[in-house]
């Protein structure tokens, strides 16, 4: 069955690709962009099913145009994807309050901009589907990236509390966790700073291996997509998604670490409550 879609941050990388699956398996798109002339192939390939629009995720009045938009072309919206986002290499010293403030703005205050403005329609619908494109650096926190993973740790948080609230009006949230693709966020998307020397085992590590990863990730961002369609079309989706076996081997090492932390101190954690 045909379903209405919006996707954030629609003219590069997994946002780019998911786009692409979307208007291929049958469905209809809202697809945004900055710079909606980026869309434009879109267009010209599937027609009447696409409607390319100017979006800026921190912007809520651009953010109800953007959902209103899917409802003036195709009736309503059942899947709104918030995938808009970037991240800079940095050390928290080095980072300005300002740059953090501008990834902060779009990674986490955008994505909440976007779903408060599509909620109250999925509510009135009874039914709809939000993907939160988090990221690996969501769950363990990414090197000489400290904006990006506070947001997307926020995200997870977020999504969290949305998704049990939404359960109650017959509307579904995953969050989905990449890890490396091959995609424009390792290349020029980002600006990478090796900063001083010493946060270089961690900072200018980490910009050096952004270098010498870009073009060699393991995720293929069609198949990502493909992996998102999936997500969709079931009726029981999981709240968390991660994507790439990098993605799933970080994640369950960062875990494993964290639960033997737990047990290693609970007796201190526990030694806090009153006496029973």
């Amino acid at each position: 069955m045909s379903q209405r879609w919006l996707i954030t941050g629609s003219s590069r990388g997994l946002g780019r690709a998911l786009a692409q699956a979307v208007l291929e398996a049958g469905h209809r798109l809202v697809a945004t962009a900055r710079d909606p002339a980026q869309l434009q192939y879109l267009v010209e390939r599937h027609g009447d099913a696409v409607r390319a629009v100017p979006l800026d995720v921190t912007d809520p009045a651009a953010a109800d145009a953007a959902v209103q938009a899917a409802v003036e072309a195709f009736g309503g919206l059942d899947v709104l994807v918030n995938n808009a986002g970037y991240g800079n290499v940095n050390s928290v010293e080095d980072t300005s309050l300002e740059e953090f403030r501008r990834q902060i703005e779009t990674n986490l205050f955008g994505t909440i901009i976007m779903t408060k403005a599509a909620i109250a329609l999925m509510r009135l619908q009874r039914s709809g589907h939000i993907i939160q494109f988090s990221s690996v650096g969501g769950r363990v926190g990414a090197p000489g990236r400290a904006p990006y993973s506070a947001a997307k740790w926020g995200v997870e948080g977020f999504s969290e509390v949305l998704a049990q609230e939404m359960a109650l009006v017959g509307v579904r949230v995953t969050i989905i966790e990449p890890g490396g693709f091959r995609t424009d966020f390792a290349g020029a998307s980002t600006t990478l700073h090796e900063g001083r020397a010493e946060y270089d085992a961690v900072v200018g590590n980490a910009a050096r291996m952004q270098r010498a990863y870009d073009g060699r990730q393991p995720g293929d961002p069609a198949r990502a997509a493909q992996a998102i369609l999936a997500v969709t079309a079931v009726d029981a989706p999981p709240l968390r998604l991660a994507l790439g076996s990098d993605a799933v081997a970080a994640i369950e090492r960062a875990e494993h670490l964290r639960l033997e932390e737990l047990a290693r101190w609970r007796e201190l954690s526990t030694s806090t409550d009153f006496p029973t």
